[in-house]
């Protein structure tokens, strides 16, 4: 975003928002833009413009190293309890392939990992990158499951319906930024460590589109 500020001329002011609370701050004009693991869905799609894709995401699940679960099928019976960020695609997720197991609602990740890290739920369901980045943080009470068989979500850029000419923007930029390897260069200053073990593991990694359908990067 701080990039994208550069490219139009404009001062970025990030502000830190609760999810359940972003795309109405589109509907209203509080926020011109919504860059927040958001996956570009047909639902959403009817409230918010997308912008091209940004990242690749897949689900993955936190797991209390306590819990007697090593695949998503053992979570997904009577006596489980699994912590979801309210209105994510995890909780999408977990209501339609995970019904046996209880389902705790909370507000952010945050929350739902120290769930699981205190041992009162058995594990989170997320996008990989965070499932990660959190599983390393707490190596002592955590493991990571990772989820097969699954396509990629896309996560995009959200602008208020009908701004076409702010979407068009940052379409432009993020097919620069793309082509100049910004991508590239945040990943090897950010998630260095998260890249490799991307590619140890077999993982689409975060910001690769090389199998997109028309066969460049978007």
């Amino acid at each position: 975003m701080k990039a994208f500020g550069e490219y139009i001329g404009r001062e970025i002011k990030i502000e830190n928002t609760a999810w359940d609370g972003l795309i109405p701050a589109l509907q209203t004009g509080t926020a011109d833009l919504v860059i927040s693991s958001m996956t570009i869905r047909p639902d959403r799609a009817e409230q918010v413009d997308f912008s091209d894709p940004y990242a690749n995401a897949l689900l993955a699940v936190l797991v209390n190293k306590n819990t007697d679960a090593s695949s998503i099928e053992d979570l997904n019976r009577e006596g489980m309890k699994l912590a979801v960020k309210a209105g994510s695609t995890g909780h999408l997720y977990a209501e339609s392939n995970l019904q046996n197991a209880e389902l705790m609602a909370l507000p952010d990740e945050s929350a739902c990992v120290i769930e699981v890290a205190q041992g009162r739920a058995d594990g989170f369901i997320y996008d990989q990158l965070t499932i990660y980045r959190n599983w390393q943080k707490n190596l002592d009470t955590t493991e990571a499951i990772f989820i097969p068989f699954q396509e990629p979500e896309k996560w995009g850029i959200a602008v208020q319906k009908g701004n076409s000419e702010l979407l068009e923007q940052v379409n432009a930029f993020l097919k620069e930024f793309r082509e100049e390897g910004g991508y590239d260069k945040l990943a090897e200053t950010y998630l260095s460590e998260e890249k490799k073990a991307f590619d140890e593991l077999g993982f689409q990694w975060f910001f690769d589109f090389a199998d997109d359908t028309d066969g460049e990067d978007e």
